[in-house]
């Protein structure tokens, strides 16, 4: 991959109602070359929204591929990826870095309501399978929208130097949390 290839990595903190998200732009060569912040409704369905709005005030034409922490960033405020693809046009990878059975009975447990339970349901079940990838020596589980398996996972290696989280997200991650933790300040 070209080093100045650029990714946008988008990762959240939750801080009671509201889920701080943060994007960060970063070149293959791990040079960080912007940010992005928005907010979602933990609990509620707007971070597919918070996302697309995201990428259209970040404003960039050369990002190559979105990189999001996981599928639900908000206590099963779920992420679209297809309706993230087709409103960024950019290959759409969600890293989750935990092996887990699903999210369908967290959901049902969590959530009373049988609609919201149904809504988040059908999202849910429309993405794409996760892949467990070895990256250095970590497990990660990739669902990609735009890209096939193997092209992901040389997106997921190709912006991971070390450990087993893509540099997108671990600065993403950070700059969410700093960004909480200033709004609770």
């Amino acid at each position: 991959m070209k080093p100045g290839r650029r990714a946008l990595g988008i990762a959240a903190s939750d801080r009671e109602r509201r889920s701080h998200l943060a994007g960060a732009v970063v070149r293959a060569d791990r040079v960080v070359d912007g940010f992005v912040f928005g907010t979602c409704t933990v609990g509620g369905s707007d971070a597919t929204a918070t996302v697309c709005d995201m990428f259209d005030r970040l404003g960039r034409e050369d990002l190559g591929y979105l990189l999001l922490a996981g599928i639900a960033p908000a206590w099963f405020n779920l992420l679209d990826l297809r309706a993230i693809h087709a409103h960024t046009g950019l290959p759409t990878l969600s890293v989750s870095f935990e092996s887990s059975p699903g999210l369908e009975s967290a959901i049902r447990d969590a959530i009373d309501d049988e609609a919201a339970v149904e809504d988040r349901l059908s999202t849910y079940r429309a993405q794409p399978d996760r892949q467990a990838l070895a990256v250095n020596d970590e497990s990660v589980f990739v669902r990609s929208v735009g890209l096939d398996a193997d092209a992901a996972a040389d997106v997921v290696r190709a912006y991971t130097p070390a450990g087993g989280r893509p540099e997108p997200l671990r600065v993403a991650r950070l700059a969410a949390r700093a960004v909480a933790a200033d709004r609770d300040g």
